[in-house]
């Protein structure tokens, strides 16, 4: 193997350039070995809740992936320039790929992200902050659960359709990140949600390209005001097709012009917005490049994103271990990546030969050394821009004020698709149910319902229905009086409720905001941010 010793990484002392990042990105990069160029490009996962210290089974999982024991020596061995952090759950679309979990509380995050950078700190490009990278989308898609504000999903944002609000919430969010040691959020989703996609669904804001730019602008805005690097995913657009880039690799069949007008708008907007990071997707444009995947699309990537759409950030992959960036060996699919325009490879399946690939083709110019030195000089730009953020206070973890943001955005989307304005309020007793397995969000409500002033009952009371992430026809109830959507909506069109609710998500905000109309106290402002089979975007009269 090519890889070279930790022993050999000693810190090399910061180039003095002043204070801008872009030229203090240059003059590091003129002092890196071709070893610390290719780390500087990689962002693997690893195995462990902590830097140093790993179970036999972490220990294990590392030796496959890297040949390494801990996720330090990962970072030493490999000089790495950052590393995502992973961990799924039964409800999310996007765990096909997340072969680990090391986010649990606040505490063990912090723990672990500050020995990453101990680790990194050490290494010749030490002098640039290490990218901690997350998929902390909100909603299904969401890697630290415990002791965080949870806002509503980017759907729930759409319903709402105010971009102040997405903006303070996101603020929340990205302060509460900073805090825990992430600066770098692979969110948002910049799709247009324009098929019914299981694995886009309610991760988008909605249907509208121009809506929801304004959107997408908003998070942007609001996590990088915290020092954390917001990401536009899935260039150049997954919500176009309703297949599953983790399993098969989906095609998009429109016109250039067509994506131009429909798919589009949101990740100029984001760019616009100033946007760190754009996340190239495993979608086959069919006609603009056939058959290459976008991860591997120059034409896509560099005549595109770059040429057409303005774009002057970090290019980073989707998961290279999600099935159609495995059609090559994880070292040719780090060459061909990092060709074809992104600079940063996530994920890959395996760091030893993804970084023994990269580093032969520097040396034998398979990887034009011009393209790599502009790969990692915008990496370093990133880092040395984030490194200008203020220090971030941990203070702020669920704290009122952040509470208060994501509440103010749930209550929003409360959307009324059939009944009006008022008939939502519930007079008397409730009785709460839902499809399986969502016990915890009934007991949310339950919560919530209570301390509005509803009584609830067991049995016997009006029935208020859940349906939620994956759920189909055979998980309505027909004596409901009220059916509430906690995802996509679509389900809706089939139920036979008098009154028709969605918040688009389950999170707590979404439940105290959904017990607010329920009550009485709240009017249900939100409307539909995708169509639905003969219901109104609102049934309510503003």
């Amino acid at each position: 193997s090519t890889s070279p010793s930790a022993a050999a990484s000693v810190a090399a002392p910061a180039p003095s350039t002043g204070g801008d990042p872009a030229a203090r990105a240059a003059a590091l990069v003129g002092t890196l070995a071709d070893e610390d160029l290719v780390g500087q490009v990689l962002m693997p996962y690893a195995y462990g809740s902590s830097a140093t210290t790993v179970s036999a089974g972490s220990a294990a999982g590392n030796r496959k992936l890297a040949g390494v024991d801990t996720p330090a020596e990962m970072v030493a061995k490999y000089r790495l320039g950052g590393v995502i952090l992973v961990g799924f759950s039964a409800d999310d679309p996007t765990n096909k790929n997340q072969a680990t979990t090391n986010v649990d509380s606040p505490e063990q995050v912090r723990d672990l992200t500050g020995g990453l950078r101990t680790a990194a700190g050490k290494l010749p490009a030490g002098s640039a902050p290490f990218l901690v990278g997350i998929d902390q989308e909100y909603g299904i898609v969401t890697r630290i659960s415990k002791g965080v504000t949870l806002l509503p999903n980017a759907l729930a944002a759409g319903a709402a359709n105010d971009p102040a609000l997405t903006e303070a919430a996101w603020r929340a969010a990205g302060e509460e990140l900073a805090a825990l040691g992430v600066n770098l959020d692979f969110a948002p989703v910049a799709d247009v949600l324009v098929t019914r996609s299981t694995v886009i669904g309610s991760r988008s804001f909605g249907s509208d390209p121009a809506a929801v730019g304004r959107q997408v602008a908003g998070a942007v805005r609001g996590l990088q005001s915290a020092g954390v690097a917001a990401t536009l995913k899935h260039f150049p657009g997954h919500g176009h097709t309703a297949s599953d880039s983790h399993a098969e690799l989906p095609t998009l069949t429109q016109d250039q012009k067509t994506l131009a007008a429909s798919a589009w708008p949101p990740f100029r907007d984001g760019i616009a917005a100033g946007a760190d990071v754009v996340m190239s997707a495993h979608l086959d444009a069919r006609t603009i490049d056939p058959g290459v995947p976008a991860t591997f699309s120059r034409k896509l990537l560099t005549d595109v994103l770059r040429g057409q759409l303005g774009f002057t950030g970090v290019v980073v992959t989707d998961g290279m271990n999600m099935a159609p960036a495995q059609r090559y060996s994880p070292g040719e699919a780090a060459v061909r990546a990092v060709n074809a325009g992104n600079d940063l490879i996530l994920m890959p399946p395996n760091v030893t030969q993804a970084y023994d690939g990269l580093l032969a083709a520097l040396r034998d110019g398979t990887v034009p050394r011009t393209r790599m030195v502009e790969a990692v000089t915008r990496v370093l730009t990133l880092k040395f821009r984030l490194a200008t953020a203020p220090a971030p206070d941990g203070a702020g973890l669920d704290s009122a004020a952040h509470r208060d943001a994501a509440n103010r955005l749930a209550a929003a989307a409360v959307t009324v698709l059939r009944g009006s304005c008022t008939s939502a309020a519930v007079r008397g007793p409730v009785t709460v149910s839902s499809s399986g397995g969502r016990d915890r969000t009934r007991a949310l409500l339950t919560e919530a319902l209570k301390a509005a002033g509803v009584p609830v009952t067991a049995a016997g009371g009006t029935v208020v229905h859940l349906v939620g992430y994956g759920d189909g026809a055979g998980d309505l109830r027909a004596d409901a009086a009220i059916t509430v959507a906690m995802d996509t909506p679509y389900l809706l069109a089939q139920a036979k409720s008098k009154v028709l609710l969605a918040t688009y998500s389950s999170s707590p905000a979404s439940m105290t905001g959904l017990a607010a109309v329920l009550a009485g106290k709240a009017r249900p402002t939100g409307r539909s941010p995708v169509p639905v089979t003969g219901l109104p975007a609102s049934s309510c009269v503003r």
